[in-house]
């Protein structure tokens, strides 16, 4: 020993293997421990006993990565080239007004690059909370003496340990012996199994097991409940339980997908990109002679002539069209309805740590659940007493309502309340004396401390009540177990006799008031049985035990064991014989006590009184969500730590299962499933499927499978175990109530309530948030394709540029919010829980839906362009009277070429007023340029009119305005006012005038506006029209009216 560290491998399976094949592996004797020399040479082979820190990308690799987007990237390069151009044109005097478009462009770009990074900066969090559930020292053996506080860091393969109660487990370790009768761990973290578990120095048989069935190892981050053991470690850092899972979350976290909604986004940015080059170089090929040209002498160009003032110009129409094709103020728009989504689910407890997850929970189509806490209410309660009768071959049967810890949830069937025979006092004697556990009324709930199934054993005393029909409430209202204090008055403890797994009872002698003593037991059913002579009857007499009452007890047993109850057994003893007169520690008799060999002695000779079938009872709601996400065709599969019968009878009742189904290929081990050879077949299975006895690695192999068919994967879970599958999962759903930190962490939505149904009406809410999403979206795509009809019309018909992309941005991202934002508020369809989910691959837009906008678009190019020409050339336009500012028309062919002004003959215009304004041209070619701000101004409002008109129509995809009026959403009509309100505030503040290139407008002109934008609503309501008739619903509606008829 000392001489080398041993090689330690994951293949050495030490829960299998004797106390002393352990010692030989490891090189150590359990008396000495590693001497010091050892122990820094194993330190230096296997590193530091702690969970590797893994370095997170670089701010500098962050930035970067919120520039790939090619929507950002195009808006990059806009506003680089705008940049350039404001500084070429500003001819020496630099002025605010020439930058104010780049700034704003950049501006979006580093508010969108701030909230990507903080967004990333959150992602690892969950393996910062992970270390922190790791022990911080620990009491090791070196050299032969106990070093009573090492850091665990320095902890390294074949230190011996010793673990006391309140400990957490530094490290993976072999239990080498027991210091007392019981060693009990909560190892809820790693399995999401709430109950503790009682360990073992003895090897277990099987090498190939779970977590679970590991009954003489201890878990590094578990903690001690009960007892105190000696160790031998066997695993440290990386190779503990909680280092695999540690790596798992790593691994998973850098497999985060784009969101269903980012990848359309991304889709539609990259054929944006191609219609913007498009289009752009449609203008250029129809602009090119105005700033190139050349004659052709053969095939030689020649007297080639270069305008850079002309291509500079239409550059920045290059530059405009690529401002209104994108709809800036789109993710801005996202984020606030996402963020509105998130305070809307928070009212029915559901939290969402991660915006883009509102919108992924409306296309789930598989829900992985979690039993315990989730489907059922981690509480455990009495659902079954049975009593002796009146004979010893007859029982009397109780079914006893409720599902948590609060005595008033629920009473017992056909109790007598007000004559408590002996028999039922001897059950509530011994459930309420012999027993460590607690219930208090804290927060507006009821907490158990201490064994689950012994506070729904003092539970049950409440609901059983005392003798003359009182219960505990009327003893004394504030206390919540009256009942159980009562008993304990009555039959003060004197000592205990702790459980082991040997007997698998638990006993304890008390002192009753008539001063004699009495020892009371509660245990394994079969165990109390075997060592019980009577049975206590109905009125209190004891009989002898014959195999006829023996049969009829086992026979309740099997019976509720079928129903996955779990069952305990009371018995007592009168006749105590060494300990007849048992008062303490100086009592003869205490030696006995101190040898945990001697217990089983000591409970013999039992007088059998009843039993009791206990469980985690399913939710009362749980039933009908599920029934909710069968008619919403979600599936739900229950991946559960749970024994496999048990999860079963749970499926069975709430629906997961239907009654009579044959469930042999339905329910399987998380070991069997691993075997199977084809396992998409089984996860593609219709219906509700259940894993139990699932591990971790189980629960990510389902999820990473399910997702690889193209499913939408929200994963419940708790412990630290759930991390690597709620980070790998589209939506990781952590417990608000039993969750751990680091699950936490690693979930998109943590439930307030624990609740499945929570998930069920989150799922609902997600699916309204994302149609409502939907129609922002599409309403602000379909604007900017107007905008972009408007640009390419002008360029096409060579008249001047009518609106400049400060313009463009002042509507794509101020003036177009608002209304987008309130289409966030449309009210959610009654039936939309009736629907399937939603296919992540759907199009966001249907090509019929492109169609109208196409339509749409081309609408508000000609309204946008035609108003410009009519200022130009018209004195009047249907009876509205435009010549009152006095300005001068001029023909269209005029209009058309005003390149050439220069050369015309006897070209004058007159001056005009604008608001306070008065605008004269010394050169009468400005009129084409400075002159053309009242007809910017008139197509800039028609543009925002049209717009806030169009969101209108977005109310609904297909619906009628006439059916789905505007103030079904009133937010939206005064979004429509907020918005027109910014209008008039940059037409009529001077300042934001001058900024914006515009001028106020007078009423004939507004007349003007409003006559030109109102036939939006028209042209769509036409277009609806046609999409209801040919659409499948549409024939529908048509057959059954004619049917009707």
């Amino acid at each position: 020993m000392g001489e080398a560290a041993p090689v330690v491998d994951d293949e050495f399976p030490a829960w299998a293997r004797s106390v002393e094949e352990c010692e030989a592996r490891f090189a150590v004797s359990a008396s000495r421990g590693l001497s010091s020399e050892d122990a820094a040479a194993r330190l230096c082979a296997h590193g530091p006993n702690e969970l590797a820190d893994h370095p997170g990308p670089s701010l500098l690799q962050l930035l970067a990565q919120q520039f790939e987007d090619t929507l950002v990237r195009i808006l990059l390069a806009a506003a680089a080239v705008s940049f350039l151009l404001a500084l070429s044109n500003s001819a020496g005097e630099v002025t605010l007004s020439a930058f104010v478009e780049p700034l704003v462009i950049f501006l979006i770009l580093v508010v969108n690059a701030a909230v990507g990074i903080w967004q990333e900066t959150n992602a690892e969090k969950a393996l910062e909370a992970l270390r922190e559930i790791q022990s911080d020292h620990a009491a090791v053996l070196r050299d032969g003496e106990w070093v009573p506080a090492l850091p665990a860091r320095d902890l390294v393969p074949g230190d011996v340990v010793q673990l006391r109660v309140g400990d957490k487990v530094p490290a993976d370790m072999r239990v080498l012996r027991l210091v007392t009768s019981t060693l009990r761990v909560e190892q809820g973290s790693l399995t999401g199994e709430t109950a503790s578990v009682n360990k073992t120095a003895h090897a277990v048989p099987t090498e190939d097991t779970d977590i679970q069935a590991k009954e003489s190892m201890v878990f590094a981050g578990t903690t001690v409940v009960n007892g105190s053991a000696v160790c031998l470690v066997v695993h440290t850092g990386m190779a503990t339980e909680i280092g695999k899972i540690h790596a798992q979350i790593h691994e998973a976290s850098q497999e985060d997908d784009d969101t269903p909604l980012k990848k359309k986004l991304n889709e539609f940015g990259e054929a944006l990109t191609k219609i913007i080059g498009l289009v752009c170089a449609l203008v250029w090929l129809i602009n090119v002679k105005y700033f190139l040209t050349f004659e052709l002498d053969g095939w030689v160009p020649r007297n080639i002539r270069f305008s850079f003032e002309k291509c500079t110009y239409y550059f920045e129409i290059a530059v405009a069209l690529a401002v209104a094709a994108i709809p800036e103020g789109l993710p801005a728009v996202i984020t606030t309805c996402l963020a509105l989504g998130t305070r809307k689910m928070a009212a029915k407890n559901a939290l969402v740590r991660k915006l883009p997850s509102v919108e992924t929970l409306g296309c789930t189509t598989v829900i992985c659940s979690d039993k315990t806490g989730t489907l059922t209410t981690n509480q455990m309660s009495v659902a079954k007493l049975v009593a002796i009768g009146n004979s010893a071959g007859e029982v009397r049967n109780f079914k006893v309502d409720g599902t948590t810890y609060d005595p008033r949830d629920g009473k017992i069937q056909d109790w007598p309340a007000r004559s408590l025979d002996a028999n039922l006092e001897t059950i509530a004697k011994v459930a309420a004396v012999c027993n460590d556990a607690s219930v208090a009324h804290s927060s507006q709930q009821y907490v158990a401390t201490g064994m689950p199934t012994e506070a729904a054993l003092k539970v049950l005393v409440e609901k059983m009540g005392l003798s003359g029909g009182m219960n505990g409430l009327s003893l004394d209202p504030s206390d919540t177990l009256g009942c159980c204090r009562w008993w304990n008055n009555v039959a003060k403890r004197i000592a205990t006799l702790e459980f082991d797994r040997m007997r698998k009872s638990m006993g304890v002698i008390v002192k009753t008031s008539s001063g004699s003593n009495a020892l009371l037991v509660k245990g394994a059913v079969e165990m109390l049985l075997e060592r019980s002579s009577h049975i206590q009857l109905k009125d209190g007499s004891v009989v002898p035990l014959d195999e006829k009452s023996k049969k009829t007890i086992l026979a309740s047993l099997h019976e509720m064991s079928t129903k996955a109850l779990r069952c305990l057994g009371f018995a007592y003893k009168e006749d105590l014989a060494d300990f007849a007169t048992y008062n303490g520690e100086n009592h003869p008799a205490h030696k006995l006590l101190l040898d945990p060999a001697n217990y089983a002695a000591i409970e013999t000779e039992l007088i059998f009184a009843g039993l009791v079938g206990l469980r985690d009872p399913p939710r009362e709601e749980v039933s009908d969500a599920i029934e909710d996400c069968r008619a919403a065709g979600i599936r739900v599969m229950v991946i559960t730590g749970d024994n496999k019968e048990t999860a079963e009878a749970i499926c069975c009742e709430i629906g997961v299962f239907s009654p009579g189904e044959d469930i042999s290929l339905k329910s399987l081990t998380g070991k069997e499933f691993m075997a199977l050879e084809d396992k998409k077949t089984l996860l593609r299975r219709k219906g509700g499927l259940l894993f139990s006895r699932a591990e971790p690695k189980h629960k990510q192999e389902i999820v990473r499978l399910l997702k690889e068919d193209g499913e939408v994967v929200a994963m419940t879970g708790d412990g630290v175990n759930d991390a690597p599958a709620l980070k790998l999962a589209d939506i990781g759903i952590a417990m608000g109530i039993t969750g751990t930190e680091v699950a936490k962490e690693a979930s998109d939505m943590v439930l307030a309530d624990d609740n499945f149904s929570t998930i069920v009406a989150a799922v609902g809410e997600g699916r309204s948030i994302y149609n409502n999403m939907k129609a922002f979206i599409r309403y602000m795509i379909s604007s900017n394709i107007g905008e972009v009809a408007s640009i390419f019309l002008t360029s096409a018909l060579g008249i001047p540029e009518g609106l400049i992309p400060v313009q463009l941005l002042w509507v794509n991202l101020v003036t177009d919010g608002p209304p987008a934002t309130a289409l966030g508020f449309n009210p959610p369809d009654k039936d939309i829980m009736k629907k399937p989910p939603r296919r992540s691959d759907d199009s966001l837009i249907t090509p019929w839906i492109l169609f109208r906008y196409l339509i749409i678009g081309l609408y508000v190019g000609i309204a946008t362009v035609g108003i410009f020409v009519i200022w130009y050339t018209h004195g009047s336009f249907m009876g509205i009277d435009l010549t009152g500012d006095g300005h001068s028309l001029v023909s269209y062919s005029q209009l058309s070429n005003w390149g050439q002004c220069s050369t015309w003959d006897n070209f004058t215009v007159a001056p005009f007023t604008a608001g306070a304004r008065t605008f004269t041209f010394d050169n009468p070619c400005e009129y084409f340029q400075a002159g053309k701000v009242k007809a910017t101004t008139l197509s800039l409002s028609v543009l925002v009119a049209i717009e806030m008109f169009n969101s209108l129509n977005a109310l609904s995809e297909d619906t009628s305005l006439l059916r789905m009026p505007p103030w079904v959403n009133p937010w939206l009509l005064l979004a429509m006012l907020v918005s027109f309100g910014l209008h008039f505030l940059i037409l009529y503040v001077p300042f934001l005038a001058t900024v914006f290139g515009i001028v106020p407008l007078s009423l004939n002109e507004w007349l003007l506006v409003l006559l030109v934008a109102l036939p939006v609503v028209l042209i769509d309501e036409v277009l609806k029209f046609a999409g209801r008739l040919s659409s499948p619903s549409g024939h529908k509606r048509r057959s059954r009216k004619q049917k009707g008829e």
